[in-house]
């Protein structure tokens, strides 16, 4: 049985720690590195999503002041001054592995490397592109297998630049009949009568001289030996070059560990401000967060360049004993009624997911997180299976409604209740809304259907019914009424009318009108999510701003005070950029 790691201190107030790690991608990491620094107070998961393709360049955070009042004030979207993604790649010393480190704002891109193959060798490939004069292309086979009804090959494509540049480029591979494109990746792409046209993503359009961009492509119907001719365009220069055929003998896997018998003996309870085991041991949560089974991709963003079970190895070996796991509510409505939307993985990297679907990865995910010690927190990230629906501000939207919302939350509870690997339930990220938006998220003693305190304790009673035992995780929201004598309902559309603050993160409510779980007050904790000035320059960040004003000026009111009067434990659900 393997115990959820235990600390005992009287505080947990963690000191800085570094950005985000998720360890496993493999290929290329000759982009630029741009760090994240990170801090966080008490229990805390780190926000990670290994997503496809690294931007490197820095973005002017602060280009727009700061207007919580604005319409168009969004902390996560692409526009005003929300950062984009800052993407630290670091190469491990063991040539066959890369460390990506990552802190995710949702819409962003990670990097995208070269599918590893399965060998019991020691020695890698050279993968580097006979490069001529001008602009050329190689396309290179690197793995092949088969599924039991039809064979697949991986290639890669590099095309590289010397003695030019290119603004622009597309590729054209001739494949023949009879062969189709499985997945692909750091491209879009069309095929046609046999040739396969590629085209760059925004991100790697661009080629300087001496530098090189890739993609991938996985064919179906094509073998290692197969040999396709590649041409390449840009800006009136044009080259061709042959595939060559290049096996990767020398990559090795990270197997899966030997998965042991679920048990339910380890749950956790709260008692005050802390968090506790069934032996009365103090715990302390430390998390990531990894997204993918709320975008689309469903199951883990970055598995079509990144090995599922070295990554799940090395976020233990890094001392995270917490993963949050991001999901729709859509997703698992259509688990729950035997629909399975199909899993988007490197198949030559994961190839042991190969014949899974969706839900099936989901299970091999529990079994390994279970074998290396980890728990699991389940995020109702979103109410569709979208990228973007977070920035939805209900816990409903479109086709699903509460109904929905709520019948999800009971079947996978029920699901997993014999399994104390997911030991929490964060019933919904980030609620919100301003004060002329509806509709708008707002927390106060009503059963108003927009009232999140009210939904947070439905929520609850549906996980709590199906099992007792799981954490129950309530985030905040984003306004707050400066007078709730006044505007206790939060009628007033006046954005002068209320505190303001990050989505999620806005707990004021608490101290009016505290979550009430009854009986099972003693598995609730309170989830803020709060960031730094490189996520949204904020007014609290102005001048020379030190932890003793953001105590005074944001943390203390908004849900330090939780904490220090001891109502209930703090567990932060998504912190960085400082």
């Amino acid at each position: 049985m393997n115990k959820i790691k235990r600390k005992s201190l009287s505080l947990i107030i963690c000191a800085a720690m570094t950005a985000s790690l998720l360890v496993g991608c493999g290929g290329d990491t000759d982009q630029s590195a741009v760090t994240t620094a990170d801090s966080t107070a008490y229990s805390s998961v780190d926000e990670e999503d290994n997503t496809d393709d690294v931007q490197t360049e820095e973005s002017d955070f602060f280009g727009a002041s700061y207007d919580p009042f604005a319409d168009d004030y969004d902390p996560y979207s692409q526009g005003g001054a929300a950062a984009q993604t800052t993407v630290e790649v670091i190469a491990v010393t063991n040539s066959t592995e890369t460390l990506v480190s990552a802190k995710e704002t949702e819409a962003s891109d990670v990097t995208a490397s070269s599918a590893k193959t399965e060998s019991n060798n020691d020695v890698t490939a050279d993968t580097t592109p006979d490069i001529t004069e001008g602009i050329s292309i190689t396309f290179k086979a690197e793995n092949s297998w088969n599924d039991g009804s039809s064979s697949y090959a991986q290639f890669n494509g590099i095309v590289s630049c010397s003695g030019t540049s290119v603004g622009s480029w597309t590729a054209e591979i001739t494949v023949g009949s009879g062969i189709s494109v499985d997945q692909h990746w750091n491209c879009s792409l069309s095929l046609e009568n046999g040739i396969i046209t590629v085209v760059p993503e925004e991100y790697n359009s661009v080629i300087a001289d001496g530098e090189s961009v890739s993609f991938g492509i996985i064919l179906k119907n094509a073998d290692i030996n197969d040999s396709f001719e590649a041409t390449v365009s840009g800006q009136s220069i044009s080259a061709s070059a042959s595939s060559g055929n290049t096996y990767y003998s020398g990559v090795s896997y990270t197997p899966a560990k030997d998965v042991p018998e679920a048990t339910t003996d380890d749950w956790l309870h709260t008692d005050g401000s802390k968090i506790y085991d069934d032996d009365g041991n103090e715990v302390w949560l430390t998390g990531i967060n990894w997204f993918g089974y709320n975008t689309g991709t469903n199951t883990f963003d970055g598995l079509w360049s990144c090995g599922l079970n070295t990554s799940i190895s090395s976020i233990a070996d890094r001392g995270f004993n917490l993963l949050r796991v991001p999901i729709s509510a859509e997703l698992i409505l259509e688990w729950s009624e035997g629909s399975y939307p199909t899993a988007n993985f490197n198949q030559a990297t994961n190839y042991y997911l190969v014949g899974l679907n969706s839900l099936k990865i989901f299970d091999y995910v529990i079994g390994q997180c279970r074998a290396n010690g980890i728990k699991i927190m389940i995020d109702i990230h979103s109410a569709e299976t979208d990228a973007s629906g977070h920035n939805y501000n209900m816990w409903y939207n479109g086709d699903i409604t509460e109904e929905d919302y709520l019948a999800a939350l009971s079947w996978i509870a029920a699901r997993y209740s014999q399994d104390d690997t997911i030991i929490a339930y964060d019933l919904k990220n980030e609620p919100h809304g301003k004060a002329n938006e509806s509709p708008r998220a707002k927390w106060d003693d009503s059963t108003d259907s927009d009232n999140w305190k009210y939904i947070a304790e439905k929520a609850a009673a549906a996980v709590l019914g199906e099992n007792p035992n799981v954490l129950i995780v309530v985030e905040g929201i984003e306004i707050y009424p400066t007078d709730t004598d006044v505007n206790g309902d939060f009628s007033s559309q006046n954005p002068f009318d209320y505190y303001y603050t990050w989505w999620g993160g806005n707990l004021r409510g608490v101290a009016d009108n505290p979550v009430d779980l009854g009986k099972y007050q003693n598995k609730l904790v309170y989830s803020p999510h709060d960031y730094g000035p490189t996520v949204y320059a904020q007014s609290w960040f102005d001048g020379d701003y030190t932890y003793e004003s953001l105590y005074e000026d944001v943390w203390h009111d908004n849900w330090f005070y939780i904490q220090e009067n001891d109502i209930a434990p703090l567990l932060i659900g998504e912190w960085g950029g400082l």
